[in-house]
């Protein structure tokens, strides 16, 4: 039966000319996999639920549980999901992410919350288990007030609150001797709502909730109309024996300093957990895990109904396999089978555990002022994404979060910090940061802004009383000492933060940071705010973020900021494709940039969706003709601007800076800034400018002065490195300036030549191209890369006067869901510049998403050619291949 399955509800393939995203989320059985093996036997319950408004349903719980009571009038129901997403679902709301539709949704400011008030109900099949078998009832997460019932009684003593507190309800005695059941869950809106008065978190009411602060609306996104209440998370069932295992903890030590490759010294394996016998015996048996074919092992006795917490021995791991961060090594990972058998060796409960090896430690950098982080004793220099959420009306699958976490991979990131104004992410992201060695700078829930650190006219309560939400202070720390334990085993978890820009109020902070961490995770760094001076100190003795518009690019080498910042951007819309799938024709307007005012005109609907400004900088390519031309002229500066984001923190590594952190890489709307994919996972330049400049080893060129430098981020040094420096006119003549041996020490910069004198004799009058590049002893190409340069007035004039490139370009299927695209441009060509590669769905001739590229907007020199490789898995035959440049018309053709 469906029930026994998971069920992962996000297409990778997204249907771009509809104008909602339900298709997208609310597919039937796209997917099954055993997504929990924690228990004996577990299954989601995420198919067949039923829900009805509270104005709609007169009975009590007691009576809407049992199986019998009929539920004629309700309708289908997005388990998990919000409110909004099962009206969605049901047609009753418009997509709230295309054009000015979230304005026609009811408010629940307005409404009251009575109107966002849901009964939901789940009918399914469980037998009474035999023996002492046992059967529980899982919550994830509720938001934010909920009474359950199953089976005609109550499973909760009083009202459960908090969104983030999980649930847990052994329903063994209450199961139908006929195995037919049904759960019945009433969920209310958090209390305030908050007044979305456009305001930071509105009016700031809703942070007196133990919830996610921006859904009363902030800066980059619109209110979300009812707050997020719903069953939003998972609901399982789990089927053990009389013994249940809880809350396992795997820690692991790595002593001394490690490199990436090579034998290594043992490392030290630490498992406990907590046992619990559900039965009315005592019952004996063992925990313990299988590790690379060793077993460890504990005997254990537990009396009737004890809870125990058990620690087994030591186990030391001879030549481990290690973790590591996004471009310091492989993210390797052990299987850990942890389970208790009784004495007669029947397995009772068991949780499944990917374990990666390693051992972090922060140390502050005098040098820097600022904090250090160190993974297996290497100092790492953090280059990171702020994220939100993966989906504002929190519409989770594990593909999705695979997706999103590649890409950030992709940028050649190594951490994401998750912001404090929303959640502690799910597990399934946690296992994608796993996968991808992405290090989690991890926000408890608070922000500046709602809580207090400085005065707001928007805010309804003054700052001494904001500095107090929220109103429940230990649901708050029993909400962070769960979702700690949730969380604690994944090698990702590098961070734990106290708040986005704010401390939490003194018990709370208090409680999180000498009771909670030190007890159940104390092998990671507590900062206590995002921007804490424990954080970094600026030459003033100051910690701050910022700046997050546009910028010359000179400013991100030569002007110093925090040196760890926590939140440093710029701007970032989608393309003309992009822009299509959510803002309606008649408002795809290009801004237009008064130059007198000093300030863009923008569209009603660009400003709802939170557009930030390019200034005059699209019309230093020339005036954009209509808003196609525009987000192409766009997207060289979001390439050019997060290109050199990352190379300005990068050439002053560990002299001014420990790290820095974008904000943002993603956004849970149809938002226009901070993002280097839109919200249907379509990169734009934003993802290519970093995915260059982060590079572990990368030859860059310094605005400020014209060095040319190399950034080698690795353990290792390089030794007998080639780098070639050339210009090219805007015709395509070559222009070899030289050709130079270097040598660069591990984790460390080097200066290589000044080219002042030749950059600005080829660039003065119509501009010209700038290429990098590095070879190693075996002549592979270790780093390209190709800058387009203003001529004297600052314009970009000659990029308009160009011939075609004429560049060629074929495909060629490797396997399933892989093609190599080559570009080939031939010597008596100019450069075929800036060039994006998309694959294309040959039935409606749309962009296929998500779909991974090895790089985009490539530029091809006169006489080279260019490979590169899409993977994808999409349900679709023989996609095409679409290309098109700032010289070149597009081509669509089929691999072969």
């Amino acid at each position: 039966m469906v029930d026994n399955c998971i069920i992962i509800t996000f297409e990778y393939q997204i249907n771009i000319t509809m104008p909602t995203f339900s298709k997208v989320l609310l597919s039937a059985c796209l997917l099954l996999v055993t997504q929990y093996a924690s228990a004996q036997t577990s299954y989601e319950l995420n198919t067949g639920w039923k829900c009805s408004p509270i104005k709609s349903v007169t009975d009590q719980g007691e009576i809407i549980s049992d199986p019998a009571y009929p539920l004629s009038g309700w309708i289908p129901a997005v388990v998990p999901g919000t409110v909004l997403t099962t009206q969605l679902y049901n047609k009753q709301i418009p997509d709230p992410f295309y054009g000015m539709n979230n304005k026609l949704i009811p408010d629940i400011y307005h409404t009251g919350r009575d109107y966002y008030t849901y009964w939901f109900a789940k009918d399914f099949k469980e037998p009474m288990p035999t023996n002492d078998g046992q059967v529980y009832l899982n919550l994830r997460g509720v938001n934010y007030s909920c009474n359950i019932f199953f089976n005609g009684r109550q499973l909760n003593e009083k009202l459960h609150s908090g969104m983030f507190l999980r649930q847990r309800y052994n329903i063994t005695k209450w199961l139908s001797k006929k195995g037919n059941n049904r759960l019945a869950i009433i969920v209310y809106p958090p209390d305030p709502v908050g007044n979305p008065n456009g305001g930071q978190g509105g009016d700031g009411t809703i942070a007196r909730n133990v919830s996610i602060q921006y859904t009363a609306g902030w800066d980059w996104i619109q209110p979300i109309r009812d707050r997020n209440t719903g069953i939003w998370d998972k609901v399982t069932i789990d089927k053990t024996g009389g013994v249940q295992l809880l809350d396992p903890h795997v820690v692991t030590l790595v002593p001394g300093v490690r490199l990436a490759t090579g034998l290594q010294q043992p490392a030290i394996i630490q498992v406990s957990a907590h046992l619990q016998n559900a039965t009315s015996a005592t019952v004996s048996g063992f925990l313990r895990y299988e590790l690379e074919g060793k077993t460890i092992s504990k005997k254990v006795t537990l009396k009737a109904g004890e809870l125990q917490e058990v620690r087994l021995s030591d186990y030391s791991l001879k030549n481990p396999k290690l973790w590591w961060p996004n471009g310091y090594g492989a993210q390797n990972l052990y299987h850990l089978n942890l389970q208790f058998a009784t004495a007669a060796n029947k397995i009772s409960d068991q949780k499944n555990i990917e374990v990666g090896i390693r051992q972090l430690t922060t140390e502050w950098n005098a040098h820097t002022q600022s904090r250090q982080i160190n993974v297996n004793g290497q100092k790492i220099f953090i280059k990171g994404g702020n994220w939100i959420v993966s989906d504002e009306m929190l519409r989770f699958s594990k593909i999705r979060y695979d997706a999103e976490i590649r890409f950030h991979r992709d940028m050649n990131l190594n951490l994401i910090r998750v912001w404090g104004g929303a959640l502690v992410e799910r597990p399934e992201f946690y296992e994608a940061c796993d996968k991808y060695g992405i290090l989690v700078f991890q926000d408890m829930w608070g922000s500046g802004d709602c809580n207090g650190r400085w005065f707001d006219k928007m805010k309804l309560d003054d700052q001494a009383t904001r500095r107090k939400y929220p109103d429940e202070h230990g649901l708050y720390i029993r909400s962070i000492e769960d979702q700690v334990k949730m969380i604690r085993n994944y090698a990702s978890l590098a961070i734990w933060c106290g708040g986005n820009e704010i401390t939490q109020p003194d018990d709370i902070l208090a409680a999180v940071r000498d009771t909670i961490l030190p007890k159940f995770d104390n092998t990671r760094w507590f900062v206590d705010f995002s921007n804490s001076l424990d954080m970094s100190k600026n030459e003033k003795g100051q910690n701050g973020d910022g700046p997050y518009s546009i910028q010359p690019v000179s400013v991100f080498w030569a002007k110093r900021t925090y040196p760890f910042n926590s939140e440093v951007g710029s701007v970032g819309i989608g393309d003309y494709e992009s822009l299509k799938r959510f803002i309606p024709e008649a408002n795809l307007v290009a801004p237009q940039y008064d130059a007198v005012a000093r300030r863009e005109k923008i569209d009603s609907v660009w400003q709802y969706h939170t557009y930030i400004g390019y200034e005059d900088y699209i019309n230093r390519y020339g005036v954009a003709k209509n808003v196609k031309d525009f987000a192409e002229k766009a997207q060289l500066i979001n390439y050019d601007q997060y290109r050199a984001l990352m190379e300005g923190f990068s050439a002053h590594m560990w002299d001014w800076y420990t790290g820095s952190i974008i904000w943002k890489t993603q956004n849970p709307w149809t938002a226009m800034r901070g993002q280097m994919y839109d919200y249907y996972l379509d990169p734009n330049a934003c993802l290519y400018g970093l995915h260059n400049g982060s590079e572990p080893v990368h030859v860059m060129f310094n605005p400020t002065d014209s060095v040319i430098s190399v950034v080698n981020n690795t353990f290792t040094s390089l030794k007998n490195i080639k780098v070639t420096v050339k210009l090219y006119t805007i015709t395509g003549q070559e222009l070899p300036i030289t050709t130079l041996m270097q040598t660069v020490a591990a984790t460390s910069v080097a200066n290589v030549l000044s080219i002042k004198k030749e950059l600005v004799a080829a660039a003065a009058d119509k501009g010209a191209f700038l290429a990098l590049r590095m070879t190693g002893a075996n002549k592979r190409i270790l780093s390209d890369n190709v800058y387009w340069l203003a001529d004297k007035y600052g314009q970009y004039s000659g990029l308009n006067e160009m011939r075609p490139s004429n560049l060629r370009v074929s495909a060629k299927q490797l396997s399933k869901g892989k093609i190599a695209v080559t570009l080939t441009n031939s010597r008596q060509n100019p450069v075929a510049f800036f060039n994006r590669v998309s694959l294309i769905d040959p039935a409606t001739k749309q962009r296929l998403l998500p779909v991974f590229y090895s790089d985009n907007y490539v530029t091809v020199l006169p006489g080279e050619r260019k490979v590169v490789i899409l993977e994808y898995n999409l349900p679709v035959k023989d996609p095409k291949v679409s290309i098109r440049g700032w010289n070149l018309i597009e081509q669509v053709i089929a691999a072969q």
